[in-house]
């Protein structure tokens, strides 16, 4: 033991660990204290780390031993009263020390930081515009962070508590001198937002059957009209089946036998003609072989015409009942001339 004041318990060859009674900076007027992690000591520290020729940057860790809680931090200033120690009140509370608690005070060495991870204990923070650049300015005033704590740093009037999550390639780094990546997890209360409900799959997607609703009852009449009128034979074609006309100008009047059919009219009609021409003509034969009459009346032709075609005209002329009314209008009936 050194006995020197303000320290309860000697201090180990090779290395710097002393004990002191802690209070908040807010004692010694030096509120600014509080934007940092540094601490005061009083100026005996100074002397035994200068003859232990501690290097700088001078780091410690912070030990509780009531609860066992550590951190670690640097130094600010020598200049607290022998046996106490002056900590930033965010400090005390990661430690869970109260005013006038033990403190142990340990040098220590930690390799420079590449990795941090800080989650926002509070959803303010993401209403910082570049919150990146402002935590930049802010881990300025620090040179240690340990993995389990929770900083804090003023902005805008305004503190903001940063628990530290990850760090690499330590539990504990340094903040001097380094190139430092930063990352940040969600805040403590922050809330996803409601997204509006996705459109129900139909159930064919999902492999389920689909239940088919069968159509009311005047759609299937109608659907079966419509089939009915789809299946109804189609009218087929009817040759000869016009009006005609008479050559004697007498007026065609519909007959029982019209409903014949135009094939056995048309073939009769055709028999009719085979048989004529089958017949020797009746006309008499021309005076001299040098001579051609033309211009036959009527009554001569119906005189030369095969006994057949007078019957097929005498039923035509029975079948149109009563006698028409004669027309003026006679075929065939001009003067002959000759050739000569």
């Amino acid at each position: 033991n050194f006995g020197m004041p303000g320290m309860g318990r000697g201090m180990p060859m090779g290395g710097f660990q002393q004990q002191y009674r802690c209070y908040p900076v807010s004692f010694i007027d030096k509120p600014q204290v509080e934007n940092g992690d540094k601490i005061i000591l009083p100026p005996s520290a100074l002397d035994l780390l200068a003859r232990l020729s501690i290097s700088y940057p001078m780091l410690f860790e912070l030990t509780n031993p009531r609860f066992g809680r550590k951190t670690h931090c640097g130094v600010l200033e020598f200049i607290a009263e022998e046996g106490m120690a002056y900590l930033p009140y965010w400090m005390m509370q990661n430690l869970m020390l109260e005013e006038g608690n033990i403190i142990s005070v340990k040098s220590a060495t930690l390799p420079k930081g590449t990795f941090v991870k800080f989650q926002p204990q509070t959803s303010d923070f993401l209403e910082i515009s570049n919150p990146k650049a402002v935590l930049e300015t802010a881990l300025r005033k620090f040179s240690v962070l340990t993995k389990g704590d929770t900083v804090r740093f003023p902005y805008n009037n305004r503190s903001y508590n940063l628990d530290v999550l990850e760090t690499k390639p330590a539990n504990a780094i340094s903040l001097i001198e380094t190139d430092l990546q930063v990352d940040f997890a969600p805040p403590l209360d922050y809330k996803e937002p409601v997204r509006p409900a996705a459109p129900t799959a139909a159930p064919a997607a999902s492999g389920l059957p689909v239940a088919r609703s069968s159509p009311p009852a005047s759609s299937s009449a109608q659907a079966e009209d419509e089939d009915s009128e789809d299946e109804a034979p189609q009218p087929k074609f009817k040759p000869f089946v016009g009006s005609g006309y008479r050559l004697d100008g007498k007026p065609v009047t519909p007959s029982a036998g019209s409903s014949t059919s135009a094939a056995a009219s048309s073939s009769a009609a055709a028999a009719a003609r085979s048989s004529g021409s089958s017949t020797p003509s009746a006309s008499p034969a021309p005076t001299g072989g040098s001579k051609l009459l033309f211009g036959h009346s009527t009554a001569n032709r119906a005189a030369a015409a095969p006994p057949a075609a007078k019957k097929a005209a005498d039923s035509d002329d029975d079948s149109d009942g009563p006698a028409a009314p004669a027309s003026n209008f006679k075929a065939f009936s001009g003067k002959g001339y000759s050739l000569k």
